[in-house]
């Protein structure tokens, strides 16, 4: 691990997030995803929900050498403390915020990114697949938080209040593990995780 963040610092923007109830990425989830990005190359990785930035920041520990992180966020709240958080950053590593909603910025990217973590509008999740599996390098690995949404995936919920979200999850996941050039796995970790590879 790039010993490019300052530890102390990280842990106060985490602890800033809990107590002001931004969603964050959990420790478990964060340390399956660690044991994985300790095994490729990460040159580019991208972000789809920066939040106040915390979970780029952990990202940026295994960069390589002059590596960049594109991180996008709608919320101008979070954009602003994102702004702030990232300066504890090395300079000789990149986070870069795209401000905007993503289901507008997504498709005018054209990079290949080594990484990919979805953390964004449930609803969206379908969406943020096809446009990963497009920007995803040849041997990169996508990463989708909160995948099991409180155990209401995987189980009989039809409420009205989170049917979209729920139903558009199911989607991905089914979308994910059918698809044949695909390898996916759902873990149990955190709000669930899903990890998908090109076979």
């Amino acid at each position: 691990m790039n010993k490019i963040v300052n530890s102390k610092k990280l842990e106060k923007i985490k602890r800033k997030a809990i107590e002001n109830s931004v969603p964050i990425i959990m420790d478990d989830t964060l340390e399956v995803m660690e044991g994985y990005m300790k095994d490729i190359k990460v040159d580019k990785i991208l972000e789809i929900g920066t939040a106040v930035g915390y979970s780029a920041l952990c990202f940026s520990q295994f960069l390589n050498y002059n590596g960049k992180i594109d991180t996008i966020e709608r919320d101008e709240e979070r954009i602003k403390e994102a702004k702030e958080n990232i300066k504890i950053l090395d300079e000789t590593y990149t986070i870069n915020i795209l401000e905007g909603d993503a289901t507008q910025i997504l498709p005018k990217l054209n990079d290949k990114y080594d990484m990919i973590f979805i953390d964004a509008a449930k609803g969206k999740y379908p969406f943020f697949l096809e446009q990963s599996l497009r920007l995803l390098s040849d041997k990169g690995i996508i990463f989708a938080d909160n995948i099991l949404f409180k155990g209401y995936v995987l189980s009989d919920y039809n409420k009205h209040k989170q049917r979209t979200a729920v139903n558009h999850l199911r989607e991905f996941i089914k979308l994910s593990t059918e698809n044949p050039e695909l390898e996916t796995k759902i873990l149990e970790v955190g709000d669930g995780l899903a990890i998908i590879k090109r076979k």
